[in-house]
């Protein structure tokens, strides 16, 4: 599967982005799908994951600021942040991951696919 990130940007403090992934070489559907961040110098973290059962999950960071859908055709996500602060800053980026035994088992931070990113500021 292929990932292209968009829709990052410069925002202000309590400002709202909605960042955008479009998979294409096989319908996301089949995978683990995630968001993953790094700030510069920091390590990479999770942000948020959709697992091939449809489950949902917000790291603690955004929790209840967050959320992920997607195109109805399973060939874009989405991730909205509402919120933002400046601790938001980083680069993000969409990842996936084929499920083992039919499970997501994996921490999102070590999906094995990942797009190029796009680059969120928020100041």
């Amino acid at each position: 599967v292929q990932l292209v990130e968009s829709g990052g940007g410069s925002v202000q403090a309590g400002g709202s982005l909605r960042l955008s992934c479009a998979a294409s070489g096989s319908p996301y559907s089949n995978y683990c799908m995630g968001w993953v961040r790094q700030a510069p110098g920091k390590l990479r973290e999770g942000v948020a994951r959709v697992d091939s059962d449809g489950t949902i999950g917000y790291e603690d960071s955004v929790k209840g600021r967050a959320s992920i859908s997607d195109d109805g055709a399973k060939s874009t996500l989405y991730l909205r942040i509402d919120n933002l602060k400046p601790e938001d800053t980083a680069m993000y980026y969409c990842v996936a991951d084929l499920p083992f035994n039919g499970y997501c088992g994996r921490p999102v931070v070590d999906f094995y696919y990942r797009g190029q990113g796009t680059q969120v500021t928020v100041s």
